[in-house]
This record gives structure tokens, C-alpha cells and sequence, in this order.
């Protein structure tokens, strides 16, 4: 018996720094310091609302609020000036996944997301196609234009359209406007791997919920990329990428750099780690170091959580960007408190 307690002793001694011992169940764990979209989803467990419930409507929260711009309606215009939106849901029991994609004229993208689960055998809808999905489901059809998204994208064209995503064109894409094309001769450069987005234009919330029964859901939302190429789909909505639920292990989400971070699966990575036992915060910062070895400036964070109510946060370390913030609801907290992790 005394070898027990002290054995519990060292291992909560020798616990990783910035790690959290089991915070009690539920749990909701959100991306940034967006306050109100934890409170919205605690509010719905405490009502009885199920994980899925929370988190959609936890997403919905920043997109109602357009949290710092990046989330929702009249941010992050693409290069031809129209905002369009990425949102994933996913159940952790099931492992089903409803996604949707460069989603146009659709306010409330998670919710879409919802239906693609709820109402169909599919896992993920695009572009306008999606639109229409969503009004049959119910949705209003509406401009995701404002005032505000209009000057950005005047702004970004006054400057000759820097920063943009092309390379490998003529003419100069890092100097001058489009329409590009391809040049006769491609001589190739080596591809950026420091983020374009500044790093106070946050972009994707993703959520992860532990729920009393250790039942886990997961789901993101963003309005992608500002001046973004037409089409281009982030990690947000990708599953594995984004975020990913599994009720036997846990959940994560990530955010940041989308184009880099979604070609390494970190959350699927994260919730793998942590079904071998891994700590949650040692979860996230293997993902983040597997990430750097390719792309070391890249811009990026990852939530975790596991089944227990453990959890933590990790994030890669670049000029501007040295500490990560984020949001967490638990029975042992008196209110959804914004935590802060130094990055790596």
C-alpha cells in the first residue's frame, strides 16, 4: 500500500511541464481565447445536450461572434474577394464525420456539417454543391460580404496582391497581380515554409468534448485562409487533419497552417499517440516536432484531450508567435478559464 502511494507520488511529480492531471469529466477544450464559444458549450452539457450538440454549437458561437475574423461570415476574403467557409463535426463513438467545404452563402457551416452526418451516407460536401445542401436542409441563403471583408480585399489589391499563395508563374506572383499562367521554362524555387497568415489573424476554432462517459466529439470552423486561392480546402474540415474524436482513446484539434499542417494528419497523430498512453500535452509536442522537421517555420498549434479528462497543448515556436492560448471548461474549474502553453 505505501509503495502505491508513493508511486502515485513520483508520477505526479515527474509529470511533464504543462502537463494537467486529470481535470474530472466533462471536459470542453477550445482553440485560442475564445471565451464565449466554452461557455456556449458548457452551457449545452449542463442542459443535458449531448457532446455533438456542444460542439456544434460552441463552433456556431464563434461563428455568430466572427471570432478575431477568421471564423465565420465577412472575414478572410479569397483573391477574388469572396469569403467562404470549412467546418467539420465529428462523433467519437461512431467515427462518422460530416465536413463541409469552400461552403458559399451558408452562415452557419458546422451546422451544415451536422446534417452531411446526420442526413446523409457522404462525409464531405463542396463548394456550391454544399450550398444547395444546406438550403434543402433548411439554411438561409445570405452574403457572406461585409464592410469589412470589402476592405481587406481593396487593401490587399492596392498592395499588388502580397501576400498570395501562387508560385512558379509568370508574372512575378510575389510582385505583381494575376492572372497568372504557367511560364514556358519552369525554373522552380524552394517552396516557403514560413506561413504566410499572420499570426494574429488566429483563423480555425477547433473544439474537443469528453463527456462524463468518456464519449468523445470533436469539430472545427474557419473561414480559411485570407486572399486564398478559389477552391483551396484547409485542414480544418480534412478529418484527422482538422481535428479527430475517438471515444476509446480521445480527442484533438489543430490549427494554423492549414496547406502545411494537413499533410502530416496531426490530430489523427495526436489521439493515436495518446491510445499508446502518451501524455495529452507530450501528444501534442511529438506532433508539433514531427511537423518542424519539415516545415520548422511553420505556424501551428494542437489541442488534446483524453478519455480520463487529461489534457494539454503544444505549438510551434516563430517570431510573433511564442506562447499559445486556449480555452478549458471542466467540473474543477469555476468557469471556462483561457490556459497558455510556451511553444516549442
Amino acid at each position: 500500500m505505501v509503495f502505491l502511494v508513493v508511486l502515485v507520488l513520483l508520477l505526479v511529480v515527474l509529470s511533464p511541464a504543462g502537463a494537467c492531471s486529470a481535470a474530472g469529466l466533462p471536459v470542453v477544450i477550445n482553440t485560442w481565447a475564445f471565451r464565449t464559444a466554452a461557455e456556449t458549450a458548457w452551457r449545452v452539457l449542463e442542459s443535458g445536450g449531448s457532446e455533438l450538440d456542444a460542439v456544434e454549437r460552441g463552433c456556431g458561437q464563434c461563428e455568430i461572434d466572427q471570432c478575431d475574423g477568421s471564423v465565420g461570415y465577412g472575414g478572410s476574403p479569397d483573391e477574388s474577394g469572396e469569403t467562404t467557409l470549412d467546418a467539420m463535426i465529428m462523433d467519437g463513438n461512431t467515427m462518422e464525420v460530416g465536413a463541409v467545404a469552400d461552403l458559399r452563402h451558408i452562415k452557419n457551416a458546422i451546422g451544415v456539417a451536422r446534417k452531411v452526418l446526420e442526413y446523409t451516407k457522404h462525409t464531405l460536401l463542396v463548394g456550391e454543391s454544399a450550398s444547395l445542401f444546406a438550403v434543402r436542409m433548411g439554411f438561409p441563403y445570405e452574403d457572406l460580404t461585409t464592410q469589412k471583408s470589402l476592405s481587406l480585399y481593396s487593401e490587399w489589391l492596392n498592395q499588388s496582391c502580397q501576400p498570395n499563395y501562387w508560385k512558379n508563374v509568370v508574372p512575378d506572383s510575389s510582385k505583381s497581380c494575376g492572372p497568372y499562367k504557367r511560364p514556358g521554362k519552369v525554373t522552380y524555387k524552394e517552396e516557403q515554409t514560413i506561413s504566410q497568415r499572420s499570426v494574429q489573424n488566429h483563423d480555425t476554432i477547433g473544439m474537443v468534448i469528453i463527456g462524463v462517459s468518456g464519449t468523445v466529439a470533436s469539430g472545427t470552423s474557419t473561414n480559411g485562409a485570407v486572399h486564398k486561392i478559389p477552391g483551396r480546402v484547409g485542414d480544418s474540415p480534412i478529418a484527422g487533419a482538422g481535428s479527430y474524436a475517438d471515444s476509446t482513446a480521445g480527442g484533438a484539434a489543430a490549427t494554423g497552417d492549414g496547406d502545411i499542417m494537413m499533410r502530416f494528419l496531426p490530430s489523427y497523430q495526436a489521439v493515436e499517440y495518446m491510445r499508446m498512453g502518451t501524455d495529452p500535452t507530450v501528444a501534442c509536442q511529438k506532433v508539433i516536432s514531427r511537423i518542424q522537421k519539415y516545415a520548422p517555420k511553420f505556424f501551428g498549434a494542437i489541442i488534446c484531450a483524453n478519455t480520463t479528462g487529461s489534457y494539454g497543448a503544444a505549438c510551434n515556436k516563430i517570431p510573433g508567435f511564442t506562447q499559445f492560448h486556449f480555452m478549458v471548461s471542466s467540473p474543477l474549474l469555476s468557469r471556462p478559464t483561457e490556459q497558455v502553453v510556451d511553444c516549442i
